[in-house]
Order: C-alpha cells, then sequence, then structure tokens
C-alpha cells in the first residue's frame, strides 16, 4: 500500500494532512493571514464591511504587484534590489512630463513601460552574461535610479500628472451594488495575478524553478539560463512600473514614494514560504506574504505601534520566516532518510503547485533523462 492510500485509509489522516500543510512554510502565511485579518476586525468591526476590505484591496495592490514581480527573481535564486528606486522614477516621471496635458498620458505611459523594460534587461544581462551577482547588479542600479531622481527634483515634490492619468490609481468603477466601487487597482491586481499564476505553469515559469534548485541541471538540459534570468527581471520591473502608475494616483507625486518597497517585497515574498535561493514558492505564497505583511501594519497602527518600528518588523520577519522554513525542511529531511531527494522538501514539489504523474521534477529538468538514455548507447556500443 502506498503512503497515499496509507494516509486516506487512517483514521483523520486528511485533517492531519491539512493540520501540516497549515504549519508548513508555505502554509503557515495563510493561517496567518486569516488570524491577522480577524484580529483587526475585533479591533475596527467596519474593516470587515464590503466596502472597506475593497478598499483595503486597493492600497494593498501595489506592494502586492512589486511582490508578486519579485517572486520570479527570488525562485530563480537572484534578488532585485532595484524595484523600490523604480517605482520612485516613475512617479517622478509622470509627474514631471505629463503635467496637466491629457494628451501626454498614453505616450508617457509607454516610455514608463519602456525604462521598466530596459531596467530589467539591464539587470538581468549584467548578471547573467557577465556573471555579476544580483545583488550588487541590482544595488547599483538602486542607487543610479535613486540618484538620478534627487537630481532632477532636488529632494522635494514635482509636477503634477492630469487627472486621466491618476484615475487609474485612484478611480474605478462607480454605482455597483454593496461595495459601491471596484477600483482599477484591485481589477489590474487581479489580472497581474491571474497572468502571474499563469506564467508559473507555462513552461518559463517551470524552467525559472528548474534554475533557481539547479542551474547546471537546467544548463545541461538545454534551458536558457540567461534568457529566462533576464524574463524574470523584466517581470520585476514591469511590475515596479505598475505599481508606481497606481501610487502616482494614490500617494501622490513625490521622491519618497516607493522608497523601501524592495525590501518590502522581499519580507512579503521570503513570508509566503518562498525560498531565497530559489527552486521553491508559489505566486500565491507571495500574494498572501504581501497582504498578511499589510494587514500586519494596519494591526501595528491600530494598537498605537509607532510606526518607525516597521523597518525593525521586516527585518524580524525575514529572520524568523527564513530560519522557520530552514528548521522544517531540516527536520523533513531526516524524517525522510535516504529517500528524500537533497534540496528538496519531500512532500511538496519546487514548482509552484502540484505537478502531474510522470512529470520531471525541477531537480531534473525534462530531457536530462533521455541523454544519460543516449549516452549509455553510445558507450554500449
Amino acid at each position: 500500500m502506498n503512503a497515499a492510500a496509507r494516509t486516506s485509509a487512517s483514521p483523520g489522516g486528511g485533517l492531519a494532512g491539512f493540520a501540516r500543510a497549515l504549519v508548513s512554510p508555505r502554509g503557515a502565511v495563510y493561517l496567518l493571514l486569516l488570524v491577522l485579518l480577524i484580529a483587526v476586525t475585533v479591533l475596527n468591526p467596519s474593516f470587515a464591511e464590503p466596502g472597506q476590505l475593497v478598499r483595503y484591496m486597493q492600497r494593498v495592490a501595489p506592494i502586492a504587484v512589486v511582490a508578486i514581480g519579485q517572486y520570479f527573481v527570488i525562485v530563480s535564486g537572484e534578488f532585485d534590489l532595484s524595484q523600490g528606486s523604480l517605482v520612485t522614477t516613475q512617479v517622478v516621471l509622470a509627474g514631471t512630463l505629463i503635467g496637466q496635458d491629457d494628451a501626454k498620458s498614453l505616450p508617457i505611459l509607454l516610455l514608463l513601460v519602456a525604462i521598466g523594460v530596459i531596467v530589467g534587461v539591464v539587470n538581468g544581462l549584467v548578471t547573467t552574461l557577465l556573471r555579476v551577482p544580483s545583488f550588487i547588479v541590482t544595488l547599483g542600479m538602486m542607487l543610479v535610479l535613486y540618484g538620478g531622481v534627487m537630481w532632477l527634483t532636488g529632494g522635494a515634490a514635482t509636477g503634477n500628472p492630469a487627472d486621466s492619468f491618476r484615475q487609474i490609481g485612484r478611480g474605478g468603477v462607480e454605482g455597483l451594488p454593496v461595495i459601491g466601487v471596484l477600483p482599477w487597482a484591485v481589477i489590474l491586481l487581479v489580472a497581474s495575478v491571474a497572468f502571474a499564476a499563469w506564467l508559473s505553469r507555462r513552461p518559463f515559469g517551470r524552467t525559472l524553478v528548474a534554475i533557481g534548485d539547479n542551474p547546471s541541471a537546467g544548463s545541461f538540459a538545454g534551458a536558457s539560463v540567461w534568457l529566462a534570468k533576464t524574463g524574470a527581471f523584466v517581470i520585476s520591473s514591469l511590475a515596479a512600473t505598475l505599481a508606481g502608475v497606481l501610487l502616482v494616483g494614490y500617494a501622490g507625486v513625490h521622491p519618497s514614494v516607493g522608497r523601501g518597497y524592495e525590501f518590502i517585497a522581499i519580507t512579503a515574498v521570503v513570508l509566503g514560504g518562498v525560498v531565497l535561493g530559489g527552486g521553491r514558492g508559489s505566486v500565491w505564497g507571495a500574494l498572501a506574504g504581501a497582504f498578511a505583511l499589510e494587514t500586519l501594519f494596519t494591526l501595528l497602527n491600530f494598537t498605537s505601534v509607532p510606526s518607525t518600528m516597521r523597518d525593525a518588523i521586516q527585518g524580524a520577519i525575514i529572520i524568523a520566516a527564513v530560519a522557520y522554513s530552514g528548521a522544517v525542511l531540516r527536520s523533513r529531511r531526516r524524517a525522510g532518510g535516504s529517500g528524500a531527494v537533497p534540496g528538496r522538501d519531500p512532500e511538496t514539489p519546487g514548482d509552484s503547485g502540484s505537478e502531474p504523474a510522470g512529470s520531471t521534477p525541477p531537480s531534473e529538468p525534462a530531457g536530462s533523462g533521455a541523454a544519460r538514455g543516449e549516452h549509455a548507447k553510445e558507450n554500449r556500443s
């Protein structure tokens, strides 16, 4: 009898499995989010009203989008520290270049997208082709962008985009029953999550996971490592661009808008169970981590905890999440014994979800088994 049959046959096996999933590094973030939402609702009952929940989602949308972009980079084994400065750059450029001319909104929006693509391509190519650690590359890009913004603005607020452009972040579909207004930010967030979840299931997403788990194996299997990682950096930069467009309407134009977003995104991704170093995680975990983090900050505001404590709390969350994930992984390795694959959680695949039967795990990319068979034939001949 296999393990699945034993689990289903044993009394309470399904409940025990569900409990284990909730306390696993992947499932803990959903339990944490539920607890935080209940705590906020107890302190402020109006928070549970449909309209308030929608406005809460509108507030979380920018950081959730940035976290989803950061997911693709981290799951491939890299970092993107330039996201926050890119958000600031896009906000300031929109405020400076659009002004009150509605006709400029679409051309400037296309310019912002082009800048995001260029930043992502530079980060990706320098990291992969020149083999400079992504931490250093994106740190340098962060300083370049931030320095350019400070030089352009002198450190003060500048410009005020036309209302038609700001409506992307502050407007929405009005006159709806129950919720009243459905913000464009929420619609764009849902579209971004749907696209990211779809992309993570495609060969591109699975290649990123495989590369993050074992870059050498990915290369031997024929995967284009430099192209896949560069694509991940471009997605991350486009996510930061979208967040900047939303923040123009929601938070206004100022050089401080977007500052520190890269660290908030990394915290959300790690809290969502995505492993630093790559090879394991999911889009849904990163999304849940962003919502849990923002809900935690909302709870701290209700309990009058100083906002200056946010950075310290973020650092503690990163340390605790990584330590917890490492401890669980080590315990499962010991429990799995020789049957566990080194570096792999024996209960969950490295991809963003369950893989179909017969699929090749990321640690052994597709094609590697066939290649070994061909070599064996050659040796026998």
